[in-house]
């Protein structure tokens, strides 16, 4: 009985010394072969691994994070309120995709919200500690310090979007500007004389893109671009609400919006309906994400696909890559631009 003996409850936790001695290598290789080593010959890793399913042997995390100087977790910051969080598909999306990649590594992920002064700073002295190996920071806003204080204590970070075209931290973005030109040409194609916009708020990067999309493809139709047709919001629903109620005071003879995310796009819709226009016979309408509001908006709303889920996948990617490089801060960052596509329905 005692060449097969196995841990039980009248032992202690299974050793690493024990799982070598029964795997009849050194207490190296077994951490080598635990530790996921290409360096390991087949057979011995077949031995090891054999004598830590006899034994019953678990890795103790804890110590191999600390071993290795690692917090064995990334955090998914997120500076918006709960409203926000639940309300709008973007984030659902961006969080599916990141547990999703997540799921392939030992990592642990941990969501944190920022809405008041305090929780920022709280974060701020959370991370400067180095409690998380990484950092997917989302909807960012240019006044952000959070992307400045993770390059500042060389924290390994990822943002969904840029502040600037000029964006230091790495990131993974849509291609806004295209995705918007194309979303507002398909209206002017469409016979649309007056074509209006809705826009994100404009201390966004990503919101400057898609107005500077919506702005190229008037101009390129041989149109001004009226300040009289633009609305500024902030991506909310009640945001488009309003901004379709100050476009429609504006300018009456509108018969075309673009809205810079579905969600403004539904806001929109509910006030054509209260003002007696018909979409898309008197107005078409035209979204941003193709969302599952999109799909479920009476009529369905034609949407600029961005894969969101494809965000937060590519996200995780690239901070992996980060974290395994970690100490070179001179090599060039990267920088991630998915395409987008028009997605026709009956809005347009």
């Amino acid at each position: 009985m005692a060449g097969t003996r196995r841990h039980g409850a009248g032992r202690g936790r299974p050793t690493l010394e024990e799982v070598a001695a029964r795997a009849g290598v050194g207490r190296g290789t077994v951490s080598r072969v635990i530790n996921g080593s290409p360096r390991v010959s087949d057979r011995t890793r077949t031995a090891v691994e054999q004598a830590v399913a006899e034994l019953g042997y678990v890795p103790n995390r804890v110590a191999r994070a600390l071993a290795a100087n690692r917090a064995d977790a990334v955090a998914l910051v997120i500076p918006e309120p709960e409203t926000r969080l639940f309300a709008e598909p973007y984030f659902s999306d961006i969080i599916r995709g990141v547990g999703a990649e997540l799921a392939e590594t030992d990592l642990q992920l941990l969501l944190t919200l920022i809405r008041t002064p305090k929780e920022r700073q709280r974060l701020a002295d959370y991370l400067s500690a180095h409690r998380v190996d990484g950092v997917l920071l989302v909807s960012v806003h240019a006044d952000d310090p959070l992307p400045d204080l993770l390059e500042r204590i060389e924290m390994p970070a990822v943002l969904s979007g840029r502040r600037s075209a000029h964006e230091s931290v790495p990131y993974v973005d849509s291609d806004n500007t295209g995705g918007a030109q194309s979303a507002v040409e398909h209206l002017i194609g469409r016979g649309r004389e007056t074509v209006a916009t809705i826009t994100g708020p404009l201390d966004m990067y990503v919101a400057q893109c898609r107005l500077e999309g919506y702005s190229a493809a008037v101009r390129a139709a041989g149109r001004e671009v009226e300040a009289e047709l633009v609305a500024s919001a902030d991506f909310t629903e009640e945001g488009g609400r309003r901004a379709m109620r100050q476009l429609l005071s504006q300018r009456p003879d509108l018969d075309g919006v673009f809205a810079a995310s579905d969600v403004m796009a539904a806001g929109a819709r509910q006030v054509l309906r209260e003002y007696g226009r018909g979409v898309p016979d008197d107005v078409a309408l035209v979204g941003f994400e193709d969302s599952a509001v999109a799909r479920h908006m009476d009529p369905p709303l034609t949407s600029v696909r961005q894969s969101t889920e494809e965000m937060g996948r590519a996200m995780v990617r690239v901070l992996l890559e980060e974290i395994a490089g970690r100490s070179d801060r001179t090599a060039k960052r990267p920088q991630m631009v998915l395409p987008t596509q028009l997605v026709r329905r009956e809005s347009s």
